[in-house]
């Protein structure tokens, strides 16, 4: 009867190798087939490949990378404290009525301060303001401001009497000038 019982434990474990080699033999066939390619009659649209590439960019360069909430208000290159020159380089200087950027990835956007939270160079996206229906675009090319909150550049008096003090949400769309 141990003699029987020895043979059985030693069949069953022949058995159980075969098994699995069996299982990884066959595993081995599906990664092959599944890799294994034969259709040489696929045709490649690079016209469409190409917009395909356009779009994914286009749609990365729009997304957020950060949102954070802050006070918005705004101010005049002739403030008190205001020396009609932004504090990033280069220095711009803004006494001629300029309020706007032409960034070469975002076409033309507003300017604003920010404290040092968001390095120069930064592309924001304003959210929930009275300044427009459609989100606004803007450059953080100033300084002057604490934590979260903007301060958007104006040419007059008159607007920045309308913009005045509100709370806005904005989407960091680029960090700093990269």
């Amino acid at each position: 009867m141990h003699k029987l019982l020895e043979i059985l434990k030693k069949f069953f474990q022949v058995f159980l190798l075969i098994m699995l080699v069996i299982f990884v033999e066959s595993s081995n066939n599906i990664k092959e087939n599944k890799v294994l390619n034969d259709n040489y009659n696929k045709s490649i649209d690079l016209a469409t490949m190409a917009m395909k590439l356009k779009e994914d960019i286009a749609n990365d360069l729009y997304s957020a990378k950060d949102t954070f909430t802050g006070d918005l208000t705004s101010y005049l290159p002739t403030c008190p404290l205001c020396s009609g020159k932004l504090a990033c380089l280069p220095k711009y200087n803004v006494l001629d009525g300029t309020e706007t950027y032409q960034d070469v990835s975002y076409g033309t956007v507003k300017i604003v301060a920010s404290s040092k939270n968001l390095p120069c160079g930064t592309i924001i996206r304003l959210n929930n303001t009275k300044l427009s229906d459609e989100a606004v675009l803007a450059i953080v090319l100033d300084r002057g401001v604490l934590g979260n909150d903007l301060d958007l550049l104006t040419s007059n008096e008159s607007y920045a009497y309308f913009v005045g003090r509100s709370v806005v949400t904005y989407d960091v769309l680029r960090h700093g000038w990269q």
